[in-house]
């Protein structure tokens, strides 16, 4: 016992005893699904073509794998790297789209918001785009663009897009006009009014639309990919279902929450303690 308090001890040290907890927590509800996957594998609930053991899935990885013939073949270019290229295709499209749509839906959104009667005049048309889904588009992609990298591609704009241009454009109009013109009234230039006051005081509204952007943007992607792509998760989804390959079904999807978490965690989290956390705009977690 003296050795696992030790042990304790020292991870709470290591890692914080509130980061600690926060992944403990984080982890239950991870946990019991497992359990629970493993548990129908035993007593065969569900049928293995329906829920596959966690074995097979684990397999999966191999089995599409197992004609590479190394780890930089897939960055090559080597058609045999199945997994590593749905993986990195659905990837690229979606950092492609966001280098495009982020700087875009932002800027044009700043913009549009400044004006306060303009952007009066674009809010029915952010809203009746946004509540098109991206999916809805996809048949018109396919006639416009055919199938690949184009259709995913526009899906995934339309969808981050849209969003981010709502998002900021509300954001920059709930900013207090006192402060624009304390800016001003101090000879600060357009620019400095942009800076110093749109783009902070806007920024809650950007990162709540950052990850709509990335949520709405992956669920259009994958459905893009089912229907009109040539590769990716959702294309390799779309083709073991038909074969009735269960899990590799089952690793695509775990690959997609994985792949949405890590941006989570690692990009947009960070994002929102170095900007609106630490300027008092949001409750900072206990």
């Amino acid at each position: 016992m003296t050795a696992i308090n030790e042990f304790s001890v020292a991870i709470q040290r290591r890692f914080g005893r509130q980061r600690l907890r926060k992944f403990v927590l984080g982890s239950i509800p991870f946990v019991a699904l497992i359990v629970l996957w493993h548990l129908n594998s035993v007593f065969e609930v569900f049928e293995p073509v329906e829920i596959p053991p966690i074995a097979d899935v684990w397999g999966a990885i191999f089995w599409l794998q197992s004609d590479c013939p190394g780890v930089f073949a897939a960055i090559e270019g080597h058609n045999d790297c199945q997994l590593t290229n749905h993986v990195s295709s659905s990837i690229l499209r979606v950092i492609l789209a966001m280098v495009v749509g982020v700087p875009l839906g932002i800027g044009f959104g700043i913009l549009a918001g400044m004006n306060r009667v303009l952007s009066a005049y674009l809010e029915p048309i952010g809203v009746f785009m946004n509540s098109v889904s991206g999916i809805a588009w996809i048949p018109l992609a396919i006639v416009w663009f055919g199938v690949g990298w184009e259709t995913t591609l526009f899906i995934m704009l339309n969808t981050i897009f849209w969003l981010l241009f709502f998002n900021t454009m509300m954001g920059v109009r709930a900013v207090p006009k006192v402060l624009v013109q304390g800016v001003q009234t101090l000879g600060g230039s357009k620019i400095d009014t942009i800076l110093q006051v749109y783009l902070p005081g806007a920024m809650t509204s950007i990162i709540t639309g950052l990850r709509m952007s990335m949520g709405f943007g992956w669920r259009a992607l994958i459905a893009a990919e089912m229907i009109g792509g040539d590769s990716g998760l959702g294309f390799m989804i779309f083709v073991s279902a038909q074969e009735f390959k269960t899990e590799e079904v089952f690793l695509g999807v775990i690959l997609i929450s994985i792949i949405f978490l890590a941006t989570d965690r690692w990009i947009l989290v960070p994002l929102e303690k170095w900007t609106i956390e630490r300027w008092g705009l949001v409750w900072k977690p206990t």
